[in-house]
């Protein structure tokens, strides 16, 4: 590969020149690595990797000079090499004396880990081990307090050699002062368990044969101190100048000024109100004119029902609150409808700019929440209103107060007992939509939708969740006919033209039952034709859909970014859900993947599952296979698809830069758009001729041309991809290594972050980080990721990535997108702003959680 590509696999993530230079060499798989023969894996080594490793053969470390640098500048290179986290001593000691009170003041080896407060037992039980190893006169399993502050001493040292011995002695068990490629694997298995690397510890013994065929290549059948001390030094020696570099130059440009006098408390407020104003203008005007037509209405009901004066003598403003908090029901009850019309909101999305006003991609579903909790409040309120208060003053009202409201409205004789208000048509249609929304709104609530809430009952549990959530959503049906009944049976009124519930409810009603009308007619006509399906590692299902199949029998048109429902008779007749595409628009099949979490999801994996154990052999095709010839499994269940519906994510084009951030599944929507800007930029090299390009699409066959160039402004993306999981890295793989492959001007740049790892420097994972730059020396792939993209250890450093991306696009637009969990949403908002504020780079964030 070029070296143009080498931002692909940037070693630190706040500078990409920090990189790995895949070699022309032929594309190798962890897969083909693994069973490799000792022989060729041996001729695989580089020769530079192997002079690196034996150039110290005869010195001894701490014996002097070496021919790369002194022992200074190898401490340089790797003071990141740690045991444990920042701790003092004081509380070690306050530890010791606790976990030692009744045991005379022995610590015992399996009390270790408490005692540095590192909660890894297996890792704390080898780390003491190797430090008893290396006293004159070891401790045995147990230590004294004074041994203790020894070994704390010790593993803090400010000394590389020191700590080099230490990480050594622990590799190698038996004390004899050389590594055997048994050593080597016990010790990968403790460091993937300790990192949650499965698949790293499953291959340990492989693996231990690829370091040893590195490190011994004198093929002694060993491996000495100065091995590893190079190879080390080598790792860390080009992120330490990177980061030095970046570190200096932040720190130049970061440099504080001389500090403000404090800014008077009023003035700060309004600069706060600026701010906040500036990011969120769009919200305020809408809510703001909401808010004023929601309160205009109430005024007007309140002043019409204190003017007359036959009613308000008898049940006074409570009649007045209960009328009022009736009309803006009546308006809220038809405006929730609005939001959730996602076929007429998509189609605003993709044909007008109305998204530069009004925030309908990002905020509709928060706006429907919203006016749903404006109804709770407004049928609270009138129900209380006229149970509490209306009905008991008109029972205890005398005969000449009552007589002009009985000759209009409620007749003789008089109501004598409250059961007449309640059994009245207008009475039990109200009581029963209040029931009705009171279990809807209950159920849509975080903790019981998701069972989240530790403290609710397991009855509660087993009773709540997504069905029960949306089952009980769909009973607004019945909410509504009961509102219209309820409209035309009211107390005190007569006129038909003053009965308004039907006038608010005609155009949204309509709207919203064309919007389900469309969505059954386009999603039942025909199920769509499953062409593929796989399980991931992180239970995770694929599905791979006929892109001239669903659901029109016509291709299939989206956007990267969006998503669509899928619905699976087998699972649930009724029910369904979002997920987002993760093909992009090119490609010549339409892919989601689907993550195990919850009843329905979980239901719908085994189904297919089992369906994929009976398919006949050679029936699935694969991501880079034509599906012309592919026949469809009959085995596979009927799914149906609705949609695509507009999301923030499919806003990407509108920035020359893009930061796309991922979180676990959340990856999804940002896979088809990183897709998609290489498809596009393929298409604009092609049409001016710089390059030749044999398809328009990225892991798929097909020749449809992307999106116009002219309208297509994206030139610039950064992925962050941050998991918890190694296996997750599999769900996209392919994707990445041809992105590698195919984007020789550089202009998407990948970082993926496995969270479960500790950090660089960290020695519980520097074992694996050897390992990791063993293998991207030999053939370019990272022994974590499975692919050609480096895996950084951690999360992370957001504050440097805003940095670095303000720093080389001054004066642009970047449009940041996240997908993901809540956890992310505060703090990349909040640099954006900041960055927005601090710098000349305009940082636009958007979200979509789930």
């Amino acid at each position: 590969m070029p070296s143009s590509n080498s931002n692909h696999l940037a070693g630190d993530d706040d500078d990409s020149s920090d990189a790995v230079v895949v070699a022309p060499a032929k594309k190798w798989r962890s897969s083909a690595l693994l069973s490799a023969p000792s022989r060729a894996i041996r001729q695989l080594v580089p020769r530079e990797l192997r002079r690196a490793t034996s150039f110290h053969h005869r010195r001894r470390v701490g014996s002097g000079a070496d021919d790369d640098g002194s022992t200074t500048a190898a401490a340089r290179a790797l003071d990141g090499l740690r045991f444990i986290g920042a701790t003092r001593w004081e509380d070690v000691a306050t530890r010791f004396d606790v976990l030692t009170a009744d045991q005379g003041g022995v610590l015992y080896r399996a009390q270790f880990g408490q005692c540095i407060a590192d909660n890894k037992p297996d890792f704390a039980g080898e780390l003491f081990d190797a430090l008893n190893r290396g006293r004159t006169q070891p401790a045995g399993d147990g230590i004294s307090k004074d041994e203790m502050r020894e070994f704390w001493t010790q593993i803090n040292s400010a000394s590389f050699d020191s700590r080099l011995q230490t990480f050594f002695d622990m590799v190698d068990k038996n004390g004899d002062g050389m590594i055997s490629e048994e050593e080597i694997r016990e010790m990968i298995i403790l460091s993937a368990s300790e990192n949650k690397l499965s698949l790293i510890r499953d291959h340990a013994e492989e693996y231990a044969r690829v370091i040893m065929e590195a490190l011994d290549p004198d093929n002694l059948g060993f491996i000495a101190l100065h091995n590893v001390e190079s190879l080390l030094l080598r790792q860390r020696r080009r992120s330490s100048l990177s980061r030095s570099r970046t570190t200096t130059r932040i720190a130049a440009e970061t440099a504080a000024p001389p500090t403000p006098p404090p800014e008077p408390k009023l003035l700060l407020l309004l600069r706060q109100a600026a701010y906040f104003l500036e990011d969120n203008w769009r919200r305020v005007w809408v809510m703001l004119l909401w808010l004023s037509i929601c309160a205009v209405l109430f005024a007007w009901k309140f002043i019409q029902y204190q003017h007359r004066h036959d009613v308000f003598q008898v049940m006074g403003y409570c009649v007045c609150v209960a009328k009022g908090a009736a009309e803006t029901l009546k308006f809220n009850m038809a405006l929730v409808l609005l939001p959730v019309c996602r076929n007429t909101i998509t189609w605003i999305l993709n044909h007008t700019t109305a998204t530069s006003v009004i925030p309908l991609a990002a905020d509709s579903l928060n706006f429907h929440k919203v006016i749903a909790v404006a109804i709770a409040g407004a049928a609270a309120l009138h129900a209380i209103s006229h149970l509490a208060c209306d009905f008991p003053r008109l029972l205890h009202a005398t005969d000449a107060e009552y007589h002009p409201l009985g000759q209009r409205y409620f007749g003789f004789p008089r109501p004598d007992t409250y059961w007449w208000f309640v059994k009245g048509t207008e009475g039990w249609t109200g009581l029963v939509m209040v029931a009705i929304m009171a279990a809807a709104f209950t159920l849509a609530t975080p903790w019981l939708r998701r069972r989240r809430g530790r403290w609710l009952p397991e009855l509660v549990k087993k009773v709540a969740g997504f069905n029960a959530f949306w089952y009980a959503h769909h009973c607004f049906v019945a909410v509504y006919a009961l509102l219209l009944v309820h409209g035309q049976f009211l107390y005190m009124t007569r006129e038909w033209y003053k009965k308004t519930t039907w006038m608010y409810l005609a155009v949204p009603m309509a709207v919203y039952a064309g919007e389900r009308l469309t969505r059954a007619v386009r999603s039942r006509v025909r199920p769509a034709k499953v062409i593929g399906a796989d399980v991931y590692p992180g239970n995770v299902l694929s599905l791979r859909f006929d892109v001239e199949s669903p659901p029109h029998g016509r291709r299939f048109r989206y956007k990267s970014g969006q998503y669509v429902f899928l619905n699976c008779a087998a699972v649930s007749p009724f029910e369904w859900h979002p997920f987002s595409i993760t093909s992009a628009p090119q490609d010549d099949y339409v892919s989601v993947h689907i993550r195990d979490a919850g009843d329905w999801t979980h239901k719908l994996k085994e189904i297919f599952e089992k369906a994929k154990n009976k398919e006949p052999t050679g029936q699935l095709p694969t991501e880079n296979n034509g599906h012309e010839t592919a026949m469809t499994n009959p085995n596979w269940p009927k799914v149906r698809i609705d949609g695509p519906y507009g999301a923030p994510a499919q806003d990407y084009k509108q920035y020359d830069v893009v930061l796309l951030v991922g979180m676990g599944i959340g990856a999804t929507p940002m896979i088809s758009i990183i897709k998609d800007i290489l498809n596009n930029m393929k298409h604009h090299l092609n049409a001016s001729g710089d390059v030749e390009v044999g398809t328009a699409s990225v892991s798929g066959t097909g020749t449809t041309a992307p999106s116009s160039s002219s309208s297509f402004r994206t030139r610039r993306a950064y992925f962050y991809w941050v998991t918890r999981e190694q296996g997750t890295f599999d769900w996209f793989h392919k994707v990445m290594d041809e992105v590698v492959e195919a984007d020789m001007e550089g202009v998407i740049e990948l970082h993926n972050h496995c969270t479960t790892v500790y950090e660089e420097g960290d020695a519980r994972s520097i074992l694996i980080s050897m390992l990791q730059s063993i293998s991207q020396a030999k053939d370019g792939i990272d022994v974590v990721s499975g692919t050609r993209v480096r895996t950084h250890f951690g999360r992370p450093n957001w504050p440097r990535v805003y940095r670095r991306i303000a720093d080389t696009h001054r004066h642009q637009r970047v449009g940041v997108f996240y997908c993901g969990n809540q956890v992310l949403t505060k703090e990349l908002r909040e640099l954006a702003q900041d960055f927005s504020r601090n710098s000349s780079t305009k940082f636009e964030f958007h979200k979509e959680i789930f």
